[in-house]
């Protein structure tokens, strides 16, 4: 099976290329971006300059001739414009983007933009790997979740489904590394403006805060308001997702240990922390893992649920691949199997 990349030259798409490259079941068909489009791959990443691959223009029908399979690794936008095309053309479209997250509303007034065509937004299927199993192995279109999102909602929805916190209180304290900012230049991702520093952004405005809520609702049956704040972190690489809400009465620790032992329990990248033993980004990194620790504070009667991943892997396209797998039938685990980089 060849797979397309369309927006081809961002820290995501170069991690694509590496899944897909090792990948057992499938290739690259090819690689496009409207940028740079007539350069080599190795130009843009010369890590990868044992791969010969020229960059292509945006061109539905030389697309369609390409590959099965199309990642959209592109800006907020671009997606809305092409993706039916070439799912009108046959090609299964898993979108990296924000594009296909939300309800139309949510999405003009958070992104700022015109949400896509309503037929095709109506047919995407929200690609949450370890909650949306069935649903993503008969979607044509998949919206890959947000970096920020998946973190969160791998801890929310075991909390919110079991009835353990309080969906009026949840406050959601995220950081991350600066690749969850792009490639493109801009002032605030400059070495002296992060280096040394930890900075809030989006503030109250973050558009993964309504991504957070429609789906934790639509997959837990229980609609939370929640305070998301987004943190810049001086490291290349990382999320780390901190998750608050006061606990409801009966709960305790054994009992939130076994509730997330018992929602995961299938999920092969999905790893549960010992009681007293905490996430660190540095051990998912460079992997499609997603650690998460709970503690039950007595003194506070508060949940405190963690999370971290790797926001380039399980973050966008590691959790893309997962996806693929899941659509194409082939073992979930398939070409995610390199365990994290350490140190």
């Amino acid at each position: 099976m060849k797979a397309i990349i369309i927006g081809a030259t961002g820290y995501g798409s170069a991690e694509l290329i590496r899944l897909l490259y090792q990948h057992p079941h499938a290739e690259i068909g090819g690689l496009i971006s409207s940028s740079q489009a007539g350069g080599e791959l190795k130009e843009v990443f010369p890590h990868l300059s044992h791969l010969t691959f020229t960059l292509e223009e945006m061109d539905p029908d030389r697309i369609a001739d390409m590959g099965e399979v199309v990642f959209f690794a592109a800006p907020a936008g671009v997606s809305s414009e092409w993706l039916p095309r070439l799912a009108e053309k046959g090609l299964t479209c898993i979108d990296l983007a924000g594009d296909f997250r939300l309800e139309p509303q949510a999405y003009a007034e958070w992104y700022g933009k015109t949400p896509p065509p309503s037929p095709w937004l109506e047919q995407a299927v929200y690609g949450l790997s370890e909650w949306r199993r069935q649903e993503i192995a008969r979607a044509d279109v998949i919206a890959n979740p947000g970096c920020y999102p998946t973190a969160a909602l791998l801890v929310l929805i075991p909390l919110l489904r079991s009835g353990a916190v309080d969906t009026e209180t949840i406050v959601i304290d995220a950081k991350s590394g600066v690749s969850g900012a792009g490639r493109g230049m801009k002032l605030t991702t400059l070495f002296c403006e992060v280096n040394e520093n930890l900075s809030l952004y989006k503030v109250g405005t973050h558009q993964h805060t309504p991504e957070i809520e429609q789906h934790a609702a639509a997959l837990s049956g229980r609609s939370p308001r929640v305070m998301f704040t987004p943190q810049l972190v001086p490291m290349n690489r990382g999320i780390l997702v901190t998750v608050y809400a006061r606990g409801v009465e009966g709960w305790n620790q054994e009992r939130l240990t076994e509730t997330f032992q018992e929602a995961y329990e299938d999920a092969p990248f999905v790893r549960i922390k010992e009681p007293g033993s905490w996430p660190r980004t540095k051990d998912v990194q460079g992997s499609n893992f997603c650690d998460v620790g709970v503690y039950w504070d007595d003194r506070t009667d508060t949940v405190v649920g963690m999370a971290v991943i790797d926001n380039l892997m399980k973050g966008a396209a590691g959790q893309a691949v997962q996806n693929l797998n899941l659509r194409m039938a082939w073992p979930e685990t398939a070409g995610l199997t390199g365990t994290p980089l350490y140190p």
